[in-house]
């Protein structure tokens, strides 16, 4: 089975955030969103003005789970959601093609694998990618994989681990510091 792997380094993640920004307002935000809040690309695709504007929060039903998800819009999403959604009502669908459609999962995994390889980047990326850059860099901020766990809804610290690419780092280390 082929997985998709979070970006690791900061400098990489910058790099596709400014090839989005020379593209297009509606795919940074959308990269930008998904690498600060861990949603699901199904769930971040479903997202409405409404669910935005003048929030603080961002709640919502998670369309895997069933469950309900509440959590802050951090610092660097509010301004730029507060500017992409200037002029559009609160009814329509937060990311649009250009033919005013709501972007889908397929269309957003075009976009985020298309900057991931115009910003020179080799790990296999999808848009689970996204979310797991959240994860992988939560955890090494926070060295928190109980809240991880929680934030994304597993049923264990070794699924958290492995799904944010933990677990492999700390083998590939142990066979790069490993010399006999």
């Amino acid at each position: 089975m082929t997985t998709v792997e979070p970006i690791r380094k900061i400098e990489d993640i910058k790099k596709v955030e400014c090839f989005l920004a020379k593209k297009n307002q509606r795919d940074l935000l959308m990269f930008t969103l998904g690498t600060n809040c861990g949603l699901r690309i199904s769930d971040i695709v479903a997202l409405n003005v409404e669910d935005v504007r003048d929030k603080t929060y961002i709640q919502i039903i998670e369309k895997k789970t069933g469950k309900y998800k509440k959590f802050p819009i951090n610092s660097k999403l509010k301004p730029m959601l507060a500017e992409y959604i200037k002029g559009k009502n609160d009814d329509d669908a937060l990311f649009t093609t250009i033919f005013q459609n709501r972007v889908d999962r397929f269309a957003a995994y075009h976009i985020i694998k298309d900057a991931c390889k115009a910003a020179g980047l080799e790990e296999k990326v999808g848009t689970h990618t996204m979310r797991k850059t959240f994860g992988y860099h939560h955890y090494r901020k926070f060295k928190d994989v109980a809240m991880l766990q929680k934030i994304f809804n597993h049923s264990s610290p070794q699924i958290t681990l492995r799904y944010i690419g933990i677990e492999q780092d700390k083998i590939d280390e142990s066979y790069v510091n490993f010399i006999l």
